[in-house]
């Protein structure tokens, strides 16, 4: 009987080449929600456009103390969306580092335990019973080797594979449900099964929530009712006294008390103290407006 030769793996040079070429074993399917982005993203919301507007026309017509007072209430607002959000990215970064499992991979002829983000095309892996499969891959090696690929497959039953098998590869994500396996590393981070899936599930366009679309519409119709009566009692006084500015400021004047500048911010504040609350529950919320 041939005896089977020992699995060396990479060594250190050959790693660091494939880590240059091919990258981390990471999944990154869109770009992380840095604070200009989350500043942004609230920014175009309509309940924060009509606070603007709102404060404006405050200021344009000489009422410092309410268009101070707007301000103040934006800027409390807009802070208590921008740190639980800060808090909810910094938790799920935190609670993918705990649960990033580490691997074990054969260099240099030694078997070591490594993070699985740190495994690279061509690496060796060995993977056992209870394990998740850090990469894709080709058995080398297998013993009674049998894999739950339901993740990728939804079939719940697990699948024999072998050398000899017609099927050879292994998949990220998908559990060791019985055995031992030694695979050479084919794939890693978004090239794998599961990242191009990912990849996919990421270029869906988001969806706006119930509460988006019915604010939306709210601000559209009061913004065309605000701006006819505007024009309509400019025009009127205009005619009248042929002042253009005491017809601005009292046309600006009553569109602008057709506006319930309150909503928003009652909206904003109770959205942002309910991911609070759920925040100390132990609830992860990532966007304000579907609590």
């Amino acid at each position: 009987m041939q005896k089977t030769p020992p699995i060396v793996g990479l060594n250190d040079h050959e790693v660091l080449q494939s880590r240059a070429k091919n990258g981390s074993n990471s999944l990154e399917h869109q770009d992380k929600n840095h604070f200009l982005n989350s500043l942004l993203e609230m920014v175009k919301e309509p309940m924060f456009l009509l606070l603007f507007a709102v404060t404006a026309i405050y200021f344009i017509t000489g009422k410092w103390g309410d268009g101070l007072f707007m301000t103040a209430a934006i800027v409390l607002v807009s802070a208590i969306s921008l740190y639980q959000e800060s808090k909810s990215r910094n938790a799920i970064e935190t609670l993918k580092k705990l649960s990033q499992p580490k691997s074990k991979v054969i260099r240099n002829g030694v078997l070591l335990e490594i993070l699985s983000e740190e495994i690279v095309v061509g690496d060796c892996m060995q993977t056992e019973e209870g394990t998740f499969i850090p990469a894709d891959g080709i058995i080398l090696q297998s013993n009674d080797f049998s894999v739950n690929e339901s993740i990728l497959t939804g079939e719940s039953m697990s699948v024999l594979k072998s050398t000899t098998t017609e099927n050879k590869q292994v998949f990220q994500g998908t559990i060791v449900s019985g055995g031992l396996a030694i695979c050479e590393v084919t794939a890693i981070g978004n090239q794998t099964q599961l990242g191009k899936i990912g990849d996919s599930l990421a270029a869906i366009v988001e969806e706006k929530t119930p509460l988006q679309l019915q604010i939306t519409h709210f601000v559209k119709i009061m913004s065309i009712v605000g701006l006819v009566i505007f024009i309509i009692v400019w025009s009127i006084n205009f005619m009248t006294s042929n002042d253009v500015l005491d017809s601005l400021l009292k046309a600006l004047t009553l569109a602008m008390s057709i506006i319930p500048e309150e909503i928003p911010v009652s909206f904003t504040t109770f959205m942002a103290l309910g991911a609070w609350r759920l925040l100390k529950m132990g609830i992860i919320v990532k966007q304000t407006k579907t609590v």
